[in-house]
Order: structure tokens, then C-alpha cells, then sequence
């Protein structure tokens, strides 16, 4: 288990990008949270909307151990009135009154960091949001984050195949949740069939279970509209990794 505040969550999540508003979709959330899904990861941006419309109405109000994460502002232009603008539409269409975990989604020199995280620290004064969060950013743009307000979590693309051990040090050192997007990229082949062979487990589960070892901080958020995948996916908890297996893979 993984704590966010005061709440404790599985650690591995479900990322929705890919998430559109249909009747299979929505039994499909459903279906994940009733599977033991208790974070779930969404965006703005993700299917023109879509994405945080259809865990809104299959989902909301959110059971009290479901943690539903969304982010604003990601193209490049975006300043601190479009996150408020977009914070406010992802609080209708999430159908809720206060988001659990907020980002700013990215970072562009058109708008100081301090500036976009001010917003988040005034949605948090406001009770829009509880937590606030940063996406794909450099120790630098972390730092700066944390002088404005204490932050959370931090959602950098993370994987066998992509990493920034800088940022994630930083995030263990704090205490800062590290979420990683894209967690099943990348990795040898030939080792993680082997590794899966000998613990009769899919190559999936074993770049989650490497993820997971690599830190005590690290919440993967694996994509998937399949409640098939997701059980796959969850089943990852279960998978340890020995020393030697751990640093094949690395």
C-alpha cells in the first residue's frame, strides 16, 4: 500500500487516456473499482473531455477509498487563467466538488512555474482540490513547484525502457508520490520472458513488479480498457522480484 495524505491505495492505478463515453466504458470503471482499482488517473485533454465525463457518470459520487487524479494545462500557451478555467470544467464534468489530486499537467516558459502552481494553491485554499501535483518536470521545475506549496505527486514518464532517476530521488526523499506514465515501455525482451517464465507470470507484470521494486514511492498507472488487462495488471502486486532478477532487468 501507498499513502496519499491520509488515504492508503493499492499501488497500482489505471490510467484512461484513452477512456470515450459508452455504455461498455462505464461498466468497465465500474467493473475495475469493484476489482480493487482505488486510483484513478485522467486529464483535461484526454479524449476532448471524455475521458473525465465518463468517470463522472459511472463513478461519481466517488466511493470514499477512490482517489480520482486529473490534470490542466498542457498546451504550450496555457497560462494560470486557462488552468482555472480548466480545473473548473473538470469539476462539472468529473461531477464532483473537489478533485483528490490535481496537476499541472505541463510546464512552458510562456508562464513561471510559481504562477501555475499558485493557481492549484488557491483551488486548494478555495476546497476545489486536496492534493496539488506536477507532470513531467526537471528537479529544477519541482523545486520551484515546492516553494509555492507542498506538493503531492509528481507524474513523469517512467519505464524499463525510460527513466529520470534524478526526479524520482527527489520524490523518495520527500515523500512525494511518483506516478509513471507509459510504465510498461521499453525493457530487455529476452529477460523479462525469462523472468516471467520462471514465476509463471506475463512480461506485463514483470516490468510493474520492477517498477514497484525500484521504489517504495512509485504508483504505476497502466492504461487499459479491458477489465481482462486490469486483473493482469493488478496481479503484479502479488509478483516479487529477487535481488538479481531486479537488477537484470535495470
Amino acid at each position: 500500500m501507498i499513502r496519499l495524505g491520509s488515504k492508503r491505495h493499492q499501488r497500482i492505478g489505471l490510467g484512461s487516456n484513452r477512456l470515450t463515453d459508452t455504455p461498455e466504458n462505464r461498466a468497465f470503471l465500474a467493473a475495475a473499482v469493484e476489482a480493487g482499482v482505488d486510483f484513478i488517473d485522467t486529464a483535461h485533454l484526454y479524449t476532448s473531455g471524455e475521458s473525465e465525463r465518463t468517470i463522472g457518470a459511472a463513478l461519481a459520487p466517488f466511493p470514499a477509498q477512490l482517489t480520482v487524479a486529473t490534470k490542466g494545462a498542457y498546451a504550450r500557451g496555457t497560462g494560470p487563467e486557462d488552468l482555472r478555467a480548466h480545473l473548473d470544467e473538470s469539476l462539472e464534468r468529473l461531477r464532483t466538488d473537489r478533485i483528490e489530486l490535481y496537476y499541472v499537467h505541463r510546464f512552458h516558459p510562456d508562464s513561471s512555474v510559481e504562477s501555475m502552481v499558485s493557481v492549484l494553491a488557491e483551488a486548494r485554499d478555495a476546497g476545489k482540490i486536496e492534493h496539488a501535483g506536477v507532470s513531467q518536470v526537471s528537479v529544477e521545475q519541482l523545486e520551484l513547484a515546492r516553494t509555492v506549496m507542498p506538493i503531492a505527486a509528481v507524474q513523469n514518464e517512467y519505464s524499463l525502457g525510460e527513466r529520470d532517476d534524478e526526479v524520482l530521488e527527489l520524490c523518495a526523499e520527500h515523500g512525494i508520490l511518483f506516478v509513471p506514465f507509459f510504465p510498461l515501455r521499453g525493457g530487455d525482451r529476452r529477460a523479462i520472458a525469462e523472468i516471467a517464465g520462471a514465476h509463471g507470470a506475463t512480461p506485463h507484470q514483470v516490468k510493474l513488479a520492477w517498477l514497484l521494486k525500484r521504489s517504495p514511492v512509485m504508483l504505476p498507472i497502466p492504461g487499459t480498457l479491458s477489465i481482462e488487462h486490469l486483473r493482469e495488471n493488478l496481479g503484479a502486486l502479488e509478483l516479487e522480484l529477487d535481488d538479481e532478477e531486479f537488477e537484470r532487468l535495470r
